[in-house]
Order: structure tokens, then sequence, then C-alpha cells
């Protein structure tokens, strides 16, 4: 998420301009390898997609994807260094080599993908932008929301749609800005709001942090398009390709029923694809410099994408958000991978 004084930053850089950073970081995979860890830069804490748990081992939808990486790269899920990341902070990170890869519930957009040196290699999560409001106000919709004190967090795609919504449907609200999602949320509970928007997954992993969930309610009202991914810096091709095929491994693995629990007994499937996919006819992984069971390593370690989407954000955790559109192409859903072959 982001808005025009990360252009201002990055101008006055200086060392950092991105064509210098593109050269300088061509080696990821080698210097991955060296270091035996993936640096992988995620949220501040926003439970589901990426957040300490009570023993303060990382978990979360975006978690996932850095290690599958790691899987993929190293063979051990395990060996990823997170770096906490705020909304501001978060692109520079990667841009100056602190970080590998970049999974932090962030939206693709053009700017992003054309201006700061930067690959988006794929969708994890299909969202939108939507309102979470106290029940007490008896507010259905986001046409009543004209005059509204309205929480939002800085730096992020989510001050731009919002302001674009009212303008478009003639309304008018006082935005009340903070730095963190831990803040924002801890503003809307102090009452200094009347509305807390953001992702709708967002808001999921924010309500369940209230005092009192059941108090408040998000509305059904979705105002924007949130394609939510991992980046990568450019000019590291070998890199943006297992980024983005640890990602695809994952949802063709669940196409395939290939689960972290049946891995290995499908390495004597009959099914060409499956044998394509675990490394048991021809290696899909040389291209990438990877060992041919590359893919063997991300599923039974970490699993396939719906094991992943369920535990973190699906009906088996705390946020119980449902597969909807992230659900497979030939289940009504977006989520669809190329082939391996």
């Amino acid at each position: 998420m982001f808005n025009k004084k990360h252009l201002v930053l990055l101008a006055s850089a200086g060392s950092l301009s991105l064509a210098g950073m593109a050269t300088a970081q061509a080696d990821t995979l080698e210097d991955t390898i060296e270091r035996g860890a993936v640096q992988c830069g995620v949220s501040d804490g926003l439970p589901g997609f990426s957040a300490p748990d009570d023993d303060g081992n990382w978990q979360g939808l975006d978690v996932d994807v850095c290690r599958a990486v790691a899987a993929a790269v190293l063979g051990d899920a395990d060996a990823v260094n997170y770096i906490s990341l705020n909304a501001v902070e978060r692109f520079t990170a990667l841009q100056s080599g602190e970080v590998d890869v970049l999974s932090r519930n962030t939206t693709w957009t053009t700017t992003r993908d054309t201006t700061l040196g930067l690959n988006f290699t794929g969708v994890n999560f299909y969202d939108g932008q939507g309102f979470m409001v106290s029940r007490d106000l008896g507010i259905t919709g986001a046409d009543e929301l004209d005059g509204a004190s309205i929480c939002i967090q800085s730096g992020t795609t989510t001050e731009l749609n919002l302001a674009d919504y009212f303008r478009a449907n003639d309304m008018e609200f006082n935005p009340i800005v903070f730095d963190t999602s831990e803040q924002t949320v801890g503003g809307y509970q102090a009452g200094r709001c009347d509305v807390l928007t953001s992702d709708t997954s967002q808001l999921a992993a924010l309500r369940i942090q209230l005092d009192d969930p059941s108090a408040s309610m998000i509305l059904s009202d979705v105002i924007s398009k949130e394609p939510l991914g991992p980046v990568v810096r450019q000019g590291d091709d070998l890199w943006f390709n297992i980024v983005k095929w640890s990602l695809f491994a994952m949802i063709n693995a669940e196409e395939y029923g290939v689960t972290s629990e049946n891995a290995e007994e499908m390495l004597n499937s009959e099914d060409p694809n499956i044998a394509r996919l675990l490394g048991q006819d021809g290696n899909y992984g040389e291209g990438m410099n990877l060992e041919a069971d590359w893919a063997y390593n991300i599923i039974s370690q970490v699993g396939n994408y719906a094991e992943s989407f369920e535990r973190n954000v699906g009906m088996d955790s705390p946020l119980e958000i449902e597969r909807g559109v992230n659900a497979l192409w030939n289940d009504g859903g977006f989520q669809y991978a190329p082939p391996i072959r």
C-alpha cells in the first residue's frame, strides 16, 4: 500500500537507485544459500497473515509463502529470518536488500509494479477494502457513512480508495490517520472514530483483537480490488521464478489433491501431473537451480494452498474467512496456477 511520499523517499535515497539495486541484488539465491536462511519481510503483527504465536514462532498465510521458499531452496521450511516492517518502510527494506522477499499483505498496483524496481510474484489472497463499525450505530451499508470519522492506516492504498469512494458518492468523511495497524485498531476501540477501514481480511484480523469482537461488525460492502501477494526486487529473474513457483506449487498441489499428510504416498502416484510436481518425472526445478524435490519439500513441510488458507485465515482459524474468490478456479474461485511440465 503506497502513496506519493514514497517516491520522494526513494528519490532522496541516493545510492538506492533502482538500476543500482537491481544489479547489486542479482544473486539472491546464492546469498540465501550462503546465509542459510531466507530474509522475509512481514507485517508488524497481523493475525492470520503474519504474527508470532505465544512461543514467538511466526505463523500466517504470508509467513507460509516464505516457508515455502525456504523449503524449496534450502530443504528446510524453518530456515527463515522474519523482519517485521510497517507499511511505510516495507518497500525500502526490499529495495535495499534488507529482505529477500516481502510477504506482507501488499496490494499489487500499477505504480508499485512499474516504478519501484519491484516485481509481484503472484496473488496469495484476493481481497477488497471494507468497513468495520460498532453494531450500536445501527449502520447497515457504506452509503450511510456520510460525515463519519474513519480510522485509517497511513502509507496504504486504503487512503486512496477511501477518498475515491467518498468523492464518487458525493459524501464527506473525517480521516483519523495512524502509522500502524495496532494504533489504528486502538484508535477505533478508544472511540476516536466511528469506522475502521482496511482490507476485509485485515478487518477480520483486527476485529478479533478487540476487547469485545461481537460488538463490531464488518459491512458487506467492498469498495476496491486488493490482490495481495509476495514481492521481490527486479533484476533477479532466477529469484523471481523461485518465489513465484513456490506459491504455484502450493496451488497446484491443492488441485491435484496432494497434501502434507499424503505427499510421501503420492510419490508413487501414476498421475503424470503429480509425478512432475513431486519430482518423480523429470526435474522441473533445474531451471531455477533447485533439486527435483523442491516442490515435494514445500508440500510436505508447509502444505498445499488449502491447508495454509484454512489453518491461518479460513474456517478452522479464529478469522473464519470463507474461501470465496480464493477458491480454486475449478471450484468457483480465482486461484489458478500454471502447469508444471
